[in-house]
């Protein structure tokens, strides 16, 4: 190992000598990188215009890393490259002549080390850290070498010093990408690069991110603590309340342009994405938008509007006019609309209302029962979901409610199962009997002998065109007539004794 060692210091360039330190702490929110300033007060041997060569790199592994000869020379043509290319622009931006300054950049662990010769006075000029830093140290001495150490990017840090030199910051930055920006804004921050900081600023609120990058640049700007600079930047991803438009009313913008949609396909689209919207922000709780339970059933009110306005008149016109597609092609629609809105209802937990107020639509299934199967089945639906979603224990409701909702419309849903299990690859048949069953089992025992009764001499007549309630009646029967459960527990062996205790 000292052998590879050796042949690597061979390959390299030297090491700067140890000199008596001045250090300073870079302030910065994230632990920054340590400085030290060597000093020489004009008792050295070694002048300025003796530093050579222009720069120089070594590469320093600590004693419990093993790293190969290989592994050495495999890894420096790349990094040589990036280094004569950061000392080529370096050239190319110097108009100062000969550095009087050398200038160390060590990463973690030392693991790199790269030094050039730079000009005090664009340090001074450009950074505030060295305006402070060396403040009071122009009488009498001169500063000869200055290393930053246990830095995270050693090329990135000393690109960034090299930008000090530049004339067009911004225009330089257009040729990199936003992680490269945001380490520029890093250092920049750390070593206080006024210019470099606004530059980089302006850079990101003009660039596009993806929303990785768009991750990686809040939590950065937050650690940063840049404040007001920050400000402009971050408008991207947020924005005053005084400024904003409520959740509130921009969801319900969107749920009634998808309502009144011409388009199906586009309809459905959006439909889709709507609905994701609203499920991611049910998961994120630390997150929840505020989207209110009133404007959600003031849409379900306009469905039961438009639906008994539709079916109204699909009643009232000769069944051989041409309106009378339109109009059932408009009762499909506000069908479909009222399932999506009361699918967001049972998702957010706030469907119990809306059981009651189907279970409440006496004219409308009046006026659904004069209309053929074909055009009304939609409307089925609704009753389905609401039967699945209290078979499930996702809509918690009295029983009162649950036997209005069935004696409303279990006729309905009988008369339309088969057209609607049979035409609609969507409706899950099995899922539908099993709703239905365990909502009836949920009601007092007489009322399910009143229902199920009933469905025993219609599943007779009707075979495989009425829901297959088979497992509900079963239940029901053992529970009549097999296990019966006394109505009053005997308590008697219950003893309960009051004692007064002394205050």
């Amino acid at each position: 190992m000292a052998s590879e060692r050796e042949v690597s210091r061979m390959i390299k360039q030297g090491f700067l000598s140890s000199d008596p330190t001045l250090s300073f702490n870079l302030p910065s929110s994230t632990t920054p990188p340590r400085m030290k300033m060597v000093s020489n007060n004009g008792r050295s041997n070694r002048s300025l215009n003796n530093l050579s060569p222009p720069y120089t790199t070594t590469p320093v592994y600590p004693d419990n890393q093993t790293q190969t000869l290989f592994q050495i020379m495999s890894e420096e043509p790349n990094h040589q490259s990036k280094i004569s290319k950061i000392m080529k622009e370096f050239e190319d931006l110097n108009c100062y002549g000969r550095g009087d300054v050398r200038l160390t950049v060590i990463g973690k662990d030392g693991h790199a080390q790269i030094s050039m010769d730079v000009h005090k006075r664009v340090l001074l000029e450009k950074s505030g850290f060295f305006r402070d830093s060396l403040k009071g140290r122009d009488q009498g001495v001169v500063v000869q070498s200055v290393e930053i150490s246990d830095c995270d990017d050693v090329e990135v840090y000393l690109e960034t010093l090299v930008l000090m030199y530049s004339h067009d910051l911004k225009r330089r930055l257009m040729d990199e990408d936003v992680s490269k920006v945001l380490a520029f804004l890093k250092v920049s921050a750390d070593i206080m690069f006024e210019t470099g900081i606004v530059s980089c600023l302006e850079c990101l609120e003009a660039m596009p991110w993806s929303e990785d990058e768009e991750e990686k640049v809040v939590t950065q700007l937050g650690q940063l603590q840049l404040c007001d600079l920050a400000a402009e930047v971050l408008q991207r991803v947020s924005s005053e309340p005084s400024t904003s438009t409520s959740a509130n009313d921009i969801f319900l913008r969107l749920l009634s342009g998808v309502m009144q949609a011409k388009d199906d396909k586009a309809r459905r689209e959006m439909r889709t994405l709507i609905s994701r919207f609203f499920r991611e922000n049910s998961s994120d709780h630390g997150n929840r938008l505020d989207v209110s339970k009133d404007s959600l059933y003031s849409l379900c009110y306009r469905c039961l509007s438009s639906l008994t306005l539709c079916l109204s008149e699909v009643t009232g016109i000769d069944e051989c006019r041409v309106d009378r597609g339109v109009l059932m092609a408009q009762v499909a629609q506000e069908a479909e609309n009222m399932r999506w809105i009361v699918d967001i209802l049972i998702d957010r937990k706030i469907g119990d209302e809306f059981v009651k107020l189907w279970a409440d639509q006496k004219e409308l299934a009046l006026l659904h029962s004069r209309i053929p199967t074909m055009y009304r089945h939609e409307i089925s639906k609704i009753t389905a979901q609401l039967c699945i979603a209290i078979g499930r224990g996702h809509i918690l409701v009295p029983k009162d409610c649950r036997f209005s909702l069935l004696s409303t419309w279990l006729e309905a849903l009988y008369e339309d199962f088969a057209w609607m299990t049979r035409s609609c690859r969507s409706v899950d048949k099995k899922l539908v009997e099993d709703g239905l069953s365990q909502t009836i089992l949920t009601l007092p025992l007489l009322q399910q002998q009143t229902i199920l009764l009933t469905w025993f001499d219609r599943f007779l007549s009707k075979g495989d065109d009425c829901p297959n309630i088979q497992k509900a009646f079963e239940v029901w029967w053992r529970r009549a007539f097999i296990r019966q459960h006394a109505a009053e527990q005997d308590n008697s062996h219950l003893q309960i004794t009051v004692c007064d205790h002394p205050n």
